[in-house]
This record gives structure tokens, sequence and C-alpha cells, in this order.
């Protein structure tokens, strides 16, 4: 899967917003939007990315897409 998808992906299941993700990941809230726009990414911020997914799969157990538990608000 591409990297934009994998990042919508972590974006739906979490409701995380897009620039929440940016800053996290790597550090630029316009990450998310430009990719969107057609931005091809360099092999290290690709990098930057997978690590930061794995990362908060780690945090969370083994899955990588955690589902938000509606009731709890």
């Amino acid at each position: 899967m591409a990297v934009l998808g994998k990042i919508e992906r972590f974006l739906r299941e979490t409701r995380m917003p897009a620039t929440k993700f940016g800053r996290l990941a790597v550090r630029d809230p316009r990450l998310v939007g430009d990719l969107r726009n057609g931005r091809e990414p360099r092999a290290a911020t690709v990098a930057r990315i997978e690590a930061f997914l794995a990362s908060a799969a780690a945090r969370r157990g083994a899955d990588p897409m955690p589902r938000r538990n509606s009731s709890a608000h």
C-alpha cells in the first residue's frame, strides 16, 4: 500500500487530524495535504512516516490501526 493510503487509513481509524499527524510524524503540519495534492515524499520522509506508524502500533499493542471506542468521549 502506498504511504498516503497507510496515512489515510491511520487517520480514519484513530480520528487524528491530518495536521497533527504531519507534526508528530515529520514535524510538517502540511504533509498530508501536500501528499493529497500530489507531493512525492523523499525516501527519508517515507521512512520517518513508516517509523511513526510502527511506533503508534507498538504503543497500542500489535494492532497498527486501532479502532476508537465510540462510546468513550
